[in-house]
């Protein structure tokens, strides 16, 4: 069976693995993703979503095999349909479409409740990142605890279930923190990033009633200002109307999702938050990039503003579910748009090098790979 593998450390490794057909009994995972008996699932691939996590994993700048092996198969944002089910398992059954967590559990406190988002242990677990392998490939198994129904007729957007779990978790996170408050109804938001995070957390953000700005570089019209604009979102290139502008031209925002993946706009950003508003960081910059601030003027502003800096990563099975809810929400209100998200398809696994090139495109808006119908 095909996979799309690297040799962790090494850089631009990505290459065809065959790999055994994985069957229900397999436990092809280390301990801690092994499955109970009766709980596995088996997935037959369809599409799986590829970003700048796998590039970065090529680039051999993280990412580690599975214990006793040299290789990791890549791609953590799935989408498939399920072939079989072990008899312990009630809520899928063969047909049903479904996408897959991407964290698995270690040994700490929030891993044994659930929250194995929020591990507080060094080492993490995460299939295709660190581990653990990932669902780039023609057939998986997992353990149905970590699966998630995705409605028939969303499927054309299934791929979109893990990127809209990080946004609908970071959004959650930022209303619960906010209860500090005990009354908090954010009118304005700034998304900083109009890549497939930015643009999903500005649906998310407009289905919650706000008015939405979304910053991004590029002067419009293009196709990421047109998704935007068609969410109901006021578009804005930052290179003619830079960030204190137009705080000075609409306000400050109440909430800012940042969605960049750069280290200067996420510090600059905690120079316009509203009074009791909130700061959603949500990228990995990564690096080495010094940034120059007032930090005096910027800790007065916060102390004295009630201000808050919230960072989000992963999500667990609930934030997935909330994300596909979003999802469906969003298709209902803007019908066809969130499709329009996905831009770059690649046709089989066997065109992993194209798949890794269109990745060096910052053009490139969503790049999933079609592996079967």
């Amino acid at each position: 069976m095909k996979a799309v593998a690297v040799l962790p450390g090494k850089p631009n490794s990505v290459h065809l693995q065959d790999i055994p057909p994985p069957k229900l009994t397999d436990q092809p995972q280390p301990h801690v993703c092994r499955i109970p008996d009766g709980r596995a699932v088996l997935v037959k691939v369809l599409q799986i979503g590829v970003d700048a996590t796998d590039r970065e994993i090529n680039e051999a700048l993280y990412g580690n095999a599975p214990p006793g092996g040299d290789y990791l198969v890549i791609g953590h944002e799935s989408f498939g349909q399920v072939v079989e089910v072990g008899h312990k398992v009630h809520e899928l059954k063969p047909g049903d479409y479904v996408s897959c967590t991407v964290r698995r559990p270690g040994g700490s406190l929030f891993d044994t409740i659930g929250r194995n988002d929020i591990t507080s242990e060094e080492v993490y677990y995460e299939r295709g990142i660190n581990l653990c392998h990932g669902y780039l490939t023609e057939y998986f198994v997992d353990d149905m605890e970590y699966m998630v129904k995705v409605p028939q007729n969303l499927k054309h957007l299934g791929v979109l279930s893990e990127p809209a779990s990080v946004c609908a978790k970071a959004i959650e996170q930022a209303f619960l923190a906010q209860q500090r408050l005990q009354v908090w109804h954010p009118r304005r938001a700034f998304v900083l990033g109009a890549g497939q995070i930015g643009l999903l957390a500005t649906m998310m953000l407009k289905l919650r009633g706000m008015e939405v700005y979304t910053l991004a570089t590029k002067p419009g019209p293009h196709r990421k200002s047109e998704i935007a604009e068609a969410y109901g979102a006021t578009y804005v290139s930052t290179k003619q109307t830079p960030l204190a502008d137009l705080v000075k031209q609409v306000g400050k925002p109440d909430l800012i999702f940042e969605a960049t993946g750069n280290a200067e706009i996420c510090f600059r950003a905690m120079e316009i938050l509203a009074h009791n508003g909130a700061l959603v960081w949500t990228s990995i910059t990564g690096g080495k990039h010094e940034v120059t601030l007032d930090a005096a003027k910027i800790n007065l502003e916060w102390v004295l503003g009630n201000k808050l800096l919230v960072s989000s990563v992963n999500g667990n099975r609930r934030h997935f579910e909330l994300g596909i809810q979003a999802l469906s929400h969003g298709e209902h209100t803007y019908p066809g748009v969130t499709e329009r998200i996905l831009t770059h398809p690649v046709a089989g696994l066997d065109n992993y090098k194209e798949m890794m090139k269109i990745l060096e495109d910052k053009e490139a808006l969503k790049v999933y790979v079609n592996v079967a119908k």
